[in-house]
């Protein structure tokens, strides 16, 4: 990293989904982190506390949306990870207000506080900036990452999140650029795995089949989707974080190697459950597009990037997490 056996990494939104991952695979090749987060979606629970336990790793809690809620702490890095946020469809539509309130708050706050001293700057994005385009049919699916930008409706719920992350991308580059910083804008595609919560298709399917819903409502059966396990997804964002070449640029993060309908999705879950329910086929969510799925030319051409971990494998894997979890808690992660 930047020729050093050791980086001070700062990983913000450190005890969430993607965060935590993140957090673990430096914190166990020897970085000294420092995470930070609000804990309104991240937990304090026995994976994050494991983790924190390491010398090597610090917890700050902290609403980054507050003026001055990083004062205190050091100000020289190497990296800087920028991946706190409000997500989830239910939150985007329960309260979309909220969404872009705290989402554009945080990233506008972090970057006034960045000290600039050369740190490296990953901004993590979302599909969701194609969405309005694909489902207009303006974009071409798989989507490259030069491709306008725009939200159809943005009196619409829905577009809230997508609105909230093209306006992060736009302040990182235009303050970085300005302050001559280093920076990469990540598009993940679809990423998921163990410790996600349950407001996504592959931990909802899973907590219901667990349940043994029967019929099995399926919404959206015909739907395409491009899932990134996401050991995978941190593999590409390290590579691109240490790669001079990576810098200045906006790249898909995804595995487009074994899209695959929403039904065919609920097969694979199901054969983990050994459960064969009827199945309720139902109309998909409203603004839900039909196909979602990286061009990742850019990122295979700047890392040689390649997803190792196949959708049978990582869905295995998560299901087995969420299973042990309801066994253990009973209720919603």
């Amino acid at each position: 990293m930047r020729g050093s056996a050791m980086a001070r990494i700062l990983v913000l939104g450190g005890a969430g989904f993607i965060g935590y991952h993140l957090a673990s695979r430096l914190a166990g090749e020897g970085h000294a982190l420092t995470l930070v987060d609000d804990l309104s979606r991240g937990r304090r629970d026995q994976e994050l506390q494991a983790l924190c336990a390491r010398p090597n790793v610090a917890l700050v809690e902290a609403d980054l949306t507050r003026p001055g809620a990083l004062d205190a702490l050091p100000r020289q890095w190497e990296q800087v990870y920028m991946l706190a946020a409000v997500v989830g469809v239910r939150n985007v539509e329960t309260d979309p207000a909220r969404v872009i309130r705290v989402n554009a708050r945080s990233v506008l706050e972090v970057l006034d506080w960045l000290p600039g001293r050369g740190e490296v700057i990953f901004f993590a994005s979302t599909s969701e900036t194609y969405a309005g385009g694909v489902a207009a049919g303006a974009l071409p699916v798989p989507t490259p990452e030069d491709v306008p930008l725009s939200v159809p409706d943005v009196a619409a719920p829905r577009f809230a999140y997508a609105a909230s992350k093209i306006l992060g991308e736009a302040a990182v580059i235009h303050a970085a650029r300005a302050r001559r910083l280093p920076f990469v804008v990540g598009r993940f595609h679809n990423v998921y795995g163990p410790r996600m919560g349950a407001d996504h298709v592959i931990p909802e399917l899973s907590l219901r089949a667990i349940r043994r819903e029967d019929p099995f409502r399926l919404y959206g059966a015909a739907q395409r989707r491009a899932f990134c396990h996401v050991s995978d997804a941190v593999e590409a964002m390290t590579r691109l974080v240490a790669l001079e070449a990576a810098w200045g640029r906006i790249v898909n993060i995804g595995n487009d190697g074994e899209e695959t309908t929403v039904e065919n999705l609920l097969r694979v879950i199901l054969r983990e459950t050994r459960f064969e329910p009827a199945i309720q086929h139902l109309p998909a969510p409203a603004g839900s597009v039909d196909r979602r799925c990286p061009d990742l030319t850019r990122l295979r051409a700047l890392t040689g990037f390649a997803p190792k971990v196949s959708l049978e494998a990582g869905v295995g894997e998560t299901f087995a997490w969420y299973r042990a979890w309801w066994e253990r808690e009973g209720r919603r992660p």
